[in-house]
């Protein structure tokens, strides 16, 4: 029992260090195969980030007030994941945009720089959360969303591995950092990572997690059908792009169906 709660624990702590910029134990052991288990551990990481932002906002607003707590909790939200699903999310809009073939749109993808597209797409997701972020917190839900939206963003972004191919294994470049994780999951661990992704959700009223269920599932769909028209599949940028746009959709659908409480002013 016990070996096996430090293996899960070394999964935990793998899937940590890929998807932060956490400081991580020196002796966490590293193989490919325990990093494409440790994937499943990928809402749970929300759960943690959620955790850290929740109290930096809880001790920033009784001080600085409303806006700047949220203007340095997205600071922060960025430093604690080093821009990783920002950085896919660009790449992917580079990439689909700017190219006209396939092998084109790879291409820009996998270049580090920043194009038009791409400056568009992470400026306009970036003050579209900063909004959400804002009207979720004068209405006291600011806290739920971001467990809410964390895990749960991060379960389905994850989930197009497993009916999706994974477009590196077929490019004479191949190598990628994502590359482990590109595995599809197994039944019960799929069931994990769904289940881990959307237990927040159990705090809100019947029919906003009917409304979630149903924009995260048509989000997924529509995602799916993009990337496969434009690319044949995903990449590790797809998968941040996915993240990101799930977690936009999930505060949209908690702001739709907000309580009817008091405001903060």
């Amino acid at each position: 029992m016990k070996q096996y709660f430090l293996y899960q624990l070394n999964l935990f702590l793998l899937a940590c260090s890929f998807f932060t910029r956490l400081p991580m134990a020196s002796n966490i052991c590293y193989s490919p195969s325990k990093m494409r288990r440790s994937g499943q551990y990928f809402p749970l990481v929300g759960w943690l980030l959620a955790l850290i932002l929740s109290l930096f906002f809880s001790l920033l607003l009784p001080v600085i007030g409303l806006l700047p707590s949220i203007c340095l909790l997205m600071v922060l939200s960025i430093l604690l994941t080093g821009a990783l699903h920002e950085d896919g999310l660009a790449d992917t809009s580079d990439g689909i945009w700017g190219g006209h073939t396939t092998e084109r749109k790879l291409e820009i993808m996998k270049d580090s720089r920043i194009g038009t597209y791409g400056t568009c797409a992470l400026v306009l997701v970036l003050l579209t959360k900063f909004v959400l972020l804002w009207e979720l917190a004068k209405h006291q839900q600011l806290l739920l969303a971001l467990f809410v939206a964390y895990p749960l963003s991060r379960a389905a972004a994850i989930s197009l591995v497993q009916d999706m191919s994974y477009v590196s294994n077929r490019l004479p470049t191949s190598g990628s950092k994502s590359e482990p994780l590109a595995k599809p999951f197994k039944s019960k661990t799929l069931l994990f990572v769904l289940a881990s992704g959307s237990l927040a959700t159990l705090a809100l009223p019947l029919m906003t997690i009917i409304y979630l269920v149903l924009a995260c599932s048509l989000l997924r769909f529509w995602l799916k059908h993009w990337l496969n028209k434009h690319i044949a599949g995903y990449t590790g940028d797809s998968l941040g792009a996915a993240q990101q746009l799930q977690e936009l959709l999930i505060y949209l659908i908690l702001l739709a169906n907000l309580p009817t409480q008091g405001l903060i002013q």
